[in-house]
């Protein structure tokens, strides 16, 4: 017979699953009705072993204090064909702000856009147009040569995807200037348009779609 934890371990993974989005430590205790956090703390470190020594494509991943379970970043390209082309608004935000201020901190991203910068560099890096790479104790951020080919933009060069978001989309270098996160004061930044949905057969191969593990 399983196991409490064991039990609990499963009702997790469970929740990890089904909840379409990262989940954090509170939010898993009050899912499962219970006040007591460290159980689930535990869980959490026992299902990241479980996954890390498993042969699977999927894994744990910490997504700032949320946590997600999704496919592993290697795999993410073979689902592409099987899941949805979607960006929510907020994605988009973020990708703009990388895009314009790149090579950006994503201490500093976080400055602008909250503790939600750390799930949307998680899934931007999932739909491969983000590169990060660890910068002291944070990571460096800049896009890649599949944002350039995703948003139509016919240069990887910084400084003229800067030029493209100021001449043809009418991003202002006010706009981008850091600003508090959302829910403050002020005008929020203006962003890339959502791409349209394409027809499977025209996008170029490797084209980007969401971390189908992370179900979002």
């Amino acid at each position: 017979m399983p196991s409490r934890l064991e039990g609990l371990v499963l009702r997790v993974e469970a929740l990890l699953f089904a909840s379409g989005h990262p989940l954090s430590v509170k939010e898993l205790t009050e899912a499962l009705d219970t006040s007591d956090h460290r159980p689930v703390q535990r869980a959490l470190r026992q299902l990241q072993r479980t996954y890390d020594g498993r042969q699977t494509a999927l894994e744990i991943r910490r997504v700032g204090d949320r946590f997600a379970l999704q496919l592993r970043e290697e795999y993410v390209p073979s689902a592409h064909s099987v899941t949805p082309v979607e960006m929510p608004p907020r994605t988009l935000k973020a990708l703009t702000l990388i895009a314009y201020h790149q090579p950006i901190l994503q201490s500093l991203l976080a400055k602008m856009l909250g503790d939600a910068a750390y799930e949307e560099v998680s899934r931007l890096r999932g739909m491969s147009l983000i590169h990060a790479e660890p910068k002291g104790a944070t990571l460096e951020i800049r896009t890649t040569k599949l944002f350039a080919e995703y948003f139509g933009i016919s240069s990887t060069r910084p400084e003229e995807i800067r030029q493209f978001l100021e001449q043809k989309l009418g991003v202002s270098p006010s706009a981008m200037a850091p600003t508090p996160p959302a829910g403050a004061e002020g005008t929020p930044p203006a962003s890339l348009p959502a791409p349209p949905t394409p027809d499977p057969a025209d996008l170029p191969e490797g084209a980007p779609e969401p971390p189908a593990g992370a179900r979002e």
